[in-house]
C-alpha cells in the first residue's frame, strides 16, 4: 500500500512517522507546504513520545511533485484549510485513490465528496494528545494514540483492510477498521463538543472546571444534550462509551483534558468555531434540544474571531 499522508503536524506527523517505523507499508510521504518541507528535509521527521521517540528521514512532497498512484490519502488538516486542502490533493489522485479525512467534526465529508466523489471518501478520526512544537517536532504528550476509519456505507472493502494491515505493524499507534464509522464519529462528536464548548467559555482545563462550585453539574448538562442530540441523529452514544469513557473524565476533578481549540485561541490563532461549535448548535436546534450553552460557545468564538481579525487581541508576554 501506497499511503500520502496531506500534514506533518500533530496528527499526520505522528501517524505517519509510526506507519514508516513499521514497515508496514511499500511507501508512506507526507505532502505538505513548502516551509514544512525544508524543515522535513533538513531535520527529519522528529516524534517524541513516552511510549518511544521516532526520528527518520521522510519524503516530503509539494502537491506538483506528488504524482499519481497512492492507495489512500491520510488527510490531516484543520476543518478551515480543506479547501487548500483540496486544491493541493487533486494533483495527487489516481482513479483508484481513497481519501481517509482525520478532521474534527462532519462537515468536511459533505465537501470532500461534492469535490472527488462520493467513493472516494471514507470515514475517519483521530484520538491522539499531541502539539507540533516551534522547533518542528510532533510531542506525544501521552495517552493511546489510534485512528479508526471505515466505509461510510459500512462494508469492509479491500482498501480498509489494507490500511489496517498497514498500522498492525505500527508502533504505539493502532488503526481500527470499523463497519460503523458514522456511529464512532458522532460519539467523538459527543465528546469533542463537550470539551471545546467548556474549556473554551470556562478557559480552563476539564479538572479545573471540575473543581469550580458547580463546575461537573454543569458539564455533565452539557454532555447530556450532546448526547441527546446524537440520538436525534439516529446514533445515540454507546453506552459503555458514554458510561466508562466519557462521563468519568468530566467528573474528575484532576483531568488535564482540554481541546486544540482552547490552545488555538490562547495563543492567537485560528479556530475551528464554524466546524464544531457551529455544526452542533444546528443540530440541537434541528433536534428540539435546549441550545441555550451551545449558542453561549459558538458566540463566544466568534466574536473571538471577529476581534482576532480586527486585529485586537491582547499582546501576549
Amino acid at each position: 500500500m501506497r499511503i500520502l499522508v496531506l500534514g506533518a503536524g500533530a496528527v499526520g506527523g505522528y501517524f505517519g512517522g509510526r506507519l514508516i517505523e513499521g514497515g508496514g507499508a511499500e511507501e508512506v510521504a507526507f505532502l505538505v507546504r513548502p516551509a514544512r518541507k525544508a524543515r522535513l528535509e533538513r531535520d527529519g521527521l522528529a516524534i517524541e513520545s513516552p511510549q518511544g521517540d521516532f526520528r527518520a528521514r521522510v519524503r516530503a512532497l509539494l502537491p506538483e511533485e506528488a504524482g499519481t498512484g497512492w492507495d489512500v490519502v491520510l488527510l490531516s488538516c484543520k476543518a478551515y484549510d480543506l479547501d487548500d486542502a483540496i486544491a493541493a490533493l487533486r494533483p495527487a489522485l489516481g482513479p483508484r485513490t481513497g481519501i481517509v479525512p482525520l478532521l474534527n467534526g462532519m462537515t468536511h465529508i459533505a465537501t470532500l465528496q461534492a469535490a472527488f466523489g462520493e467513493e472516494r471518501v471514507l470515514g475517519g478520526l483521530a484520538r491522539i494528545f499531541a502539539a507540533l512544537t516551534p522547533e518542528g517536532v510532533v510531542r506525544h504528550h501521552g495517552g493511546h494514540a489510534s485512528v479508526a476509519f471505515g466505509e461510510l456505507d459500512g462494508t469492509m472493502s479491500e482498501r480498509v483492510r489494507a490500511l489496517a494491515a498497514a498500522f498492525a505493524k505500527a508502533p504505539a499507534a493502532e488503526g481500527e477498521a470499523s463497519a460503523n464509522i458514522r456511529q464512532l464519529l458522532w460519539d467523538k462528536l459527543v465528546l469533542l463538543h463537550t470539551v471545546a464548548a467548556a474549556t473554551v467559555l470556562m478557559r480552563a482545563n476539564v479538572g479545573e472546571i471540575a473543581r469550580a462550585p458547580g463546575g461537573i453539574a454543569w458539564m455533565e448538562r452539557l454532555l447530556e444534550r450532546n448526547a441527546a442530540i446524537a440520538a436525534a441523529e439516529g446514533f445515540p452514544v454507546r453506552p459503555e462509551v458514554l458510561e466508562r469513557q466519557i462521563r468519568p473524565m468530566f467528573r474528575n476533578p484532576q483531568a488535564r483534558n482540554q481541546a486544540s481549540m482552547l490552545h488555538d485561541l490562547e495563543s492567537g490563532g485560528r479556530i475551528e468555531a464554524d466546524h464544531i461549535l457551529g455544526f452542533m448548535l444546528e443540530a440541537a436546534r434541528r433536534a428540539g434540544v435546549d441550545d441555550a450553552l451551545h449558542e453561549t460557545a459558538y458566540i463566544h468564538a466568534k466574536a473571538y474571531e471577529n476581534r482576532r481579525d480586527a486585529g485586537r487581541l491582547p499582546a501576549r508576554a
